[in-house]
């Protein structure tokens, strides 16, 4: 009898279909089998390797007999809440998500709104330039990754299981090809509506949500933390408080502080969005190839190290926008989105260089808040340039790289509009930054041939990267490593970096009050 590996890696042609004939060809080609002789194939992970003059699809197939995954399906749950979640991002959602298929109940309180409503606040945002300041971008019903793209790859295999996330993204409504795309995306058009679904099917367990409940103060009996203060006075009491706020909620980190709760500056990073047409990255990265209907919009991923910096472009949106992601009504932060479909005519990426609590210890911005005194001095540098109302500054890269302002920009996805600025004057305000970006620049330009145009233009100013500030918790409890009862989470916390790290670590904080309850050993 001949056996086979369980799993296979093919490399076939960008035109080659991928029934599953053709695949059975592709793997006797790999085997030296004849097709006949296979089980049946089944995709794992698709990949599109476009680095050579000729473009393929790297295809991870497996081979072994089909496994039904065990049901984790939500059961009725009675009784209080033990634990309160403050925070419905991914890691507070998938946090209270766990418990309940384990069984425990918990209340979740957002201060943001619930997604319908959200999205109409961000509607007047785009148009008036006003910041609602608990319903925006970054505050809401399923947290910053909502309205701002739904990206789903992540580095962050060690602390537990992608795919168990993107399982339950799938079930609940989410495409399918994220369970085999190597750079999965659900696309902020479709993303509302699984944050929604997830919601609804925890409240029909009985697992609590209330909204526009924004948390003032922590509440502390005998040296561990057993409830927290909302505004308007209420307390609310529990027996585990998860704090899963995110990385732009920066009054926490105040009361947090008040309330002897360790803290700790960390590096973060600043920088732009750049702005190119996508039919020009498709050509950059495609080449003869771009515009085949097998080909998604192209996306590209650069890194380079200057001195004792990093400078890299991060949350790559191809076929996407720029948006104002401001939480006050005097600084302007801007992100990047894309639909489902990734078919809008523009390409944007964050390009960003990290800045280290020293480097802001020389340029004045002192202490455990230098980091957030740094974004607020820039953000609002950032505003005052674009001259209201949520323009952002913005600089042709020709310009950017002479040192000088530009006298016009180009067309923009950005809706709130572009002012032609020279963005030194923004992107020095605290460390210098420009003289790095403009090194990075250069080097992206010899490794993209044909990224520095003057068609691509830099937008001020993105600086919401992470948080510059991280809550110590216990290696092993997960709790907070000075107040018992209180486990930090998700981005806010400085445990993660994009939607699918952040569910990661809410699943871990669930198993680790789980395995708490039961004074069970922790494996996470």
């Amino acid at each position: 009898m001949v056996r086979y590996p369980d799993r296979i890696q093919v490399r076939v042609p960008l035109d080659d279909p991928e029934d599953q004939a053709s695949l059975r060809r592709a793997i006797a080609r790999e085997t030296g089998c004849s097709p006949e002789s296979l089980p049946d194939v089944r995709l794992i992970r698709r990949a599109i390797d476009a680095r050579g003059s000729r473009i393929w699809l790297n295809l991870e197939l497996d081979l072994g007999p089909s496994v039904s995954k065990p049901s984790r399906g939500l059961q009725p749950i009675r009784g209080e809440p033990k634990t309160l979640i403050i925070g419905d991002g991914p890691a507070g959602l998938f946090c209270a998500y766990e418990l309940a298929l384990s069984g425990q109940s918990s209340l979740v309180i957002d201060r943001g709104k619930k997604v319908q409503p959200r999205r109409r606040d961000l509607k007047l945002l785009n148009q008036f330039g006003e910041v609602p300041a608990d319903s925006n971008y970054c505050f809401g019903e399923g947290g910053a990754g909502t309205y701002s793209d739904g990206k789903l790859y992540t580095r962050s295999q060690k602390r537990g299981d992608p795919q168990a996330v993107l399982d339950i993204l799938a079930y609940h409504g989410a495409p399918a090809q994220i369970l085999t795309d190597a750079r999965p995306h659900i696309g902020s058009n479709k993303l509302p509506k699984v944050i929604t679904s997830m919601r609804e099917a925890l409240e029909d367990v009985g697992i609590q949500f209330r909204f526009e409940t924004r948390v003032e103060g922590l509440k502390i009996r005998n040296g561990r933390c057993v409830g927290v203060r909302i505004a308007g006075g209420e307390v609310i009491l529990a027996e585990n408080i998860v704090i899963a706020t995110g990385h732009s909620a920066v009054d926490v980190f105040h009361f947090l502080d008040r309330a002897g709760v360790a803290l700790e500056a960390k590096p973060f990073a600043v920088g732009v969005r750049i702005e190119h047409p996508q039919p020009l990255i498709d050509r950059l990265q495609y080449k003869t190839h771009a515009g085949h209907p097998k080909l998604p919009a192209a996306s590209y991923k650069l890194a380079a190290k200057i001195d004792h910096r990093s400078v890299y472009s991060f949350c790559m949106c191809p076929g996407g926008w720029i948006v104002p992601s401001s939480t006050s009504a005097d600084g302007l932060v801007v992100n990047g989105m894309s639909l489902s479909r990734r078919d809008s005519p523009f390409a944007n990426s964050g390009l960003v260089v990290n800045v280290t609590p020293a480097d802001l210890e020389t340029s004045g911005f002192t202490g455990l808040f230098g980091g957030v005194h740094f974004q607020q001095k820039i953000e609002h540098t950032a505003f005052l340039a674009g001259g209201g109302q949520l323009r952002a500054p913005a600089t042709r890269v020709t310009d950017f790289l002479q040192r000088r302002a530009s006298n016009s920009v180009p067309n923009t996805s950005y809706i709130p509009g572009l002012q032609a600025v020279n963005l030194d004057s923004v992107l020095d305000c605290g460390p210098c930054l420009s003289d790095s970006l403009r090194q990075g620049l250069q080097i992206f330009g010899t490794k993209m041939p044909g990224y520095l145009t003057e068609e691509a233009v830099l937008v001020g100013i993105e600086s919401r990267t992470s948080c510059p500030i991280r809550i110590p918790r216990d290696a092993r409890s997960l709790q907070s490593s000075t107040m018992p009862g209180l486990y930090p989470a998700g981005e806010g916390a400085g445990y993660a970096g994009g939607i699918v790290s952040a569910a990661i670590d809410g699943i871990r904080i669930a198993k680790a009050i789980v395995a708490a309850q039961r004074h069970a050993p922790l494996h996470v």
